[in-house]
């Protein structure tokens, strides 16, 4: 018997409501033959043009690897161009081509419909609450995952 039940556990939970909206996005972006991580860089690249891969990888929430495996194939797809960094040959900054904005435009009205349907679950006020409380679910992981790196290395 374990301490607290998994019905009881909020990270069961958001581990629960997480894989049901990969899914349901993953189920939408077939048709464009796109995976979410890679739907997802695609996105961020439209926000922020010029990424490295080690950026892309902390703002998609992927590894490195992941990152690596990912912009290969939308390279290889021409859905992206990387070019070295003005100032830091280096670097990589990876930018949408063309084909990217437009295969992108596609594929985020199919992921906004998701969006959508999420947030038809919820009045706007208990929207934006819930998006409150999953900030403060980030928050307070993030600090218990500090303060049990600090007591273990104690």
């Amino acid at each position: 018997m374990t301490q607290l039940p998994m019905d009881q556990r909020i990270g069961h939970h958001l581990k629960r409501a997480e894989q049901e909206l990969i899914a349901a996005k993953h189920a939408v972006l077939r048709q464009f033959n796109l995976s979410v991580p890679q739907y997802t860089v695609l996105l961020v690249l439209s926000e922020e043009p010029g990424l490295s891969g080690a950026i892309l990888a902390r703002r998609c929430l992927v590894t490195p690897q992941t990152m690596s495996s990912v912009l290969a194939t939308l390279s290889r797809r021409e859905l992206i161009e990387r070019k070295p960094h003005p100032l830091h040959s280096h670097i990589l900054e990876t930018r949408l081509s063309e084909s990217g904005h437009a295969l992108l435009k596609q594929a985020d009205e199919a992921a906004v419909r998701v969006e959508t349907r999420l947030s038809q679950a919820f009045t706007k006020a208990e929207e934006e609450e819930f998006i409150r409380f999953l900030a403060r679910c980030s928050e307070a992981s993030a600090e218990a995952r500090t303060e049990l790196v600090d007591l273990n290395e104690a």
